[in-house]
C-alpha cells in the first residue's frame, strides 16, 4: 500500500547447522508485520544472518564441528514433511543425490524388546535413510538460497547483549580475533548440545533456566561398509536393546544410504558400551540380541576406522519457563535427545515448522514472541522426549529421577503395545504414528489401540526375521560388492 513504510527486522541465528538453516527457513519469507510477503498488504522486510564457527562444504561431505554426522541419522516422514513444507524441493535434491525413502514398517527389519515385526503390513509411515552430510547439504543449499539470509562463516558468538529481561544481539569473534556487534529484534541458539547460551543469559542477569537429564550413558561406534549388493530397496536391519532386562541394553542399526553403502551404528548403555576398536566392531554385534548384523556384516567390506560417540543424554531446558524477550533456542540448544532413537533432526524440523507458523501470524519483534514461539518449539520435542527419556530412565545405571507410579504404569502399557504390534496392525499403525512424529501420545490411548492391547498378541511370535528371498541370498553367500571406492 503507496504511503506506508516498510517494516523490517534482524534475525542473528547461532550455528549454521540443521536447527540454524531451518530457522532461517521458517523466517526468511516472514517479517516484522507477520504473513508473508504476497498475503499482506505492507512491505516485509527481513535480514537473517547465521553466525557460524566453521567454514561449511558446497557439496555433501564431512563438516568441522558434526562428528555425530558419522553415525546414523533417521529421519522419519514427520521430520522429512516438516522440512519439505519450509524449503519445496529438498526432498527431490536427497533423491537425487542417492537417499533413500523406506517404507515402514513393511521396509524394516526390526527386533523390538516384543520380538520381531511382522513385514506383512501395509506402508503407514517411511524415512529417509542417508547420510547426515547429505541430509544438511540440501537444507542449507535451499536455505542460503533465500532472500535477506546471510552466512557468516568462520565466526563465532562469544557473548549476548540486552538486559535482565530482553536479549539485544550478540558479540561475535572473526576467525582474525576481532570482535563485533551485532544487535537484532530475535536471537535464535542453534549451537547445539554445548551451547553456552546459559552462561550468557546468567550474565546478563537472567534467572538460570531448569534443566531436566536422563543420561543412560550411551555410546555409539559406527562403521561405514561397501555393501554387497544394491542398496535401493534394502531395508533398515534394527536390533533394539530392551530395558526390562537387568542387563545393559545394547542394540544395532545398518542404514542403506547413497553411494552403495551401508552406515552401521552399534550401541551401549553404561556397562555395555562398544569400543573404538575396528577388531572389536564385529564381535559386539555378534553378541547382540539377534547376530543378524554381524551376519551381514560378514558379507560386506569395512570402508574405514570405527567412530565414537559418548555425549548421548537427554538434556531439557526449559526455556518456556522464562520470561526472557528476544531470544529462542531450537534444536539441541533446547532439547538434546538420545541418537538412539533417531528424533532430533524430526523435532528439529517440527520446531522450525512451528516458529514458521507463529511468525506468519505474529510480530516477531512483539512482546511475548520468543515465548510464544518457545512453547510452540517444545511441543514436538516434548513428545520426542517423552519417548527417549522414557525409556532411558529404565536402563540399568541410568541417572535419572525415580519413577512416579505412573510413570511405571505408562511403561507397563507401552510394554503391551510393543509385544502386541508384533501380530497386530492397528497397534503397529499406531507405534509408527507415534514414532514418526506423524501423532502425539494420545493416538495410543485410543479405544481401538487400548482394545488391541487387552487383547494382546494374536499370532504366535516369529521365531526369526522376517527376510526376503532376496536377502536370505546375502546371507546364503558371499557376493562381491557392487560398489567400490
Amino acid at each position: 500500500m503507496a504511503g506506508r513504510p516498510p517494516s523490517r527486522a534482524r534475525v542473528l541465528i547461532l550455528g549454521g547447522g540443521l536447527s540454524g538453516t531451518l530457522a532461517a527457513a521458517a523466517l526468511a519469507r516472514h517479517g516484522a508485520g507477520g504473513g508473508t510477503a504476497a498475503d499482506i498488504d505492507i512491505d516485509i522486510d527481513i535480514d537473517i544472518d547465521i553466525v557460524e564457527r566453521h567454514a561449511l562444504p558446497d557439496g555433501p561431505r564431512t563438516r568441522r564441528g558434526l562428528p555425530q554426522a558419522r553415525h546414523a541419522h533417521l529421519l522419519w516422514s514427520g521430520g522429512a514433511e516438516a522440512i519439505e513444507s519450509l524449503l519445496p524441493g529438498t526432498t527431490q535434491m536427497w533423491s537425487d543425490a542417492g537417499a533413500h525413502r523406506i517404507p515402514i514398517p513393511n521396509g524394516m527389519v526390526c527386533l523390538s524388546p516384543g520380538g520381531w515385526y511382522r513385514r506383512a503390513w501395509p506402508e503407514t509411515q517411511y524415512l529417509i535413510s542417508a547420510g547426515r552430510d547429505l541430509v544438511d547439504w540440501a537444507v542449507r543449499t535451499r536455505a542460503l538460497a533465500l532472500p535477506g539470509v546471510r552466512l557468516v562463516p568462520e565466526a563465532e558468538p562469544v557473548r549476548l547483549l540486552g538486559t535482565r529481561s530482553r536479549v539485544t544481539g550478540a558479540v561475535i569473534r572473526h576467525r582474525d580475533g576481532t570482535e563485533e556487534v551485532r544487535e537484532a529484534d530475535l536471537v535464535i541458539d542453534a549451537t547445539g548440545r554445548s551451547s553456552r547460551a546459559p552462561n550468557w543469559l546468567a550474565e546478563l542477569g537472567i534467572p538460570a533456566v531448569r534443566e531436566t537429564v536422563v543420561d543412560a550413558g550411551v555410546t555409539y561406534a559406527s562403521r561405514r561398509y561397501d555393501a554387497p549388493v544394491d542398496t535401493a530397496g534394502w531395508p533398515v536391519i534394527n536390533i533394539q536393546a530392551d530395558a526390562r532386562q537387568a542387563v545393559p541394553g545394547t542394540g544395532g542399526t545398518v542404514l542403506p544410504i547413497e553411494g552403495g553403502e551401508w552406515l552401521v551404528s552399534l550401541s551401549g548403555t553404561r556397562g555395555g558400551q562398544p569400543t573404538s576398536a575396528d577388531s572389536e566392531f564385529l564381535e559386539f554385534a555378534r553378541h547382540l540380541r539377534s547376530p543378524l548384523i554381524a551376519e551381514f556384516l560378514d558379507r560386506a567390506e569395512p570402508l574405514g576406522p570405527v567412530t565414537v560417540n559418548r555425549n548421548t543424554s537427554n538434556r531439557r531446558r526449559h526455556y518456556e519457563k522464562s520470561r526472557v524477550e528476544g531470544f529462542v533456542a531450537l534444536g539441541d540448544s533446547a532439547t538434546a535427545l538420545n541418537p538412539v532413537y533417531g528424533h532430533g533432526m524430526s523435532v528439529v524440523a517440527q520446531g522450525a515448522r512451528a516458529l514458521r507458523d507463529l511468525a506468519s501470524k505474529s510480530d516477531i519483534t512483539s512482546k511475548g514472541f520468543a515465548r510464544r514461539a518457545q512453547r510452540a518449539i517444545g511441543r514436538p520435542a516434548a513428545a520426542a522426549w517423552l519417548l527417549a527419556a522414557g525409556q532411558d530412565a529404565a536402563f540399568p545405571h541410568s541417572v535419572a529421577k525415580e519413577p512416579h507410579f505412573a510413570d511405571r504404569l505408562t511403561a507397563r502399557y507401552v510394554s503391551r503395545l510393543i509385544t502386541t504390534a508384533c501380530s497386530d496392525f492397528t497397534v503397529v499403525k499406531a507405534l509408527t504414528d507415534v514414532m514418526t512424529l506423524q501423532a502425539g501420545g494420545a493416538v495410543l490411548a485410543h479405544p481401538r489401540v487400548l482394545l488391541a492391547a487387552f487383547r494382546g498378541p494374536r499370532l504366535p511370535p516369529l521365531d526369526g526375521p522376517a527376510l526376503t528371498p532376496a536377502e536370505q541370498a546375502v546371507l546364503l553367500g558371499r557376493p562381491t560388492p557392487t560398489h567400490t571406492t
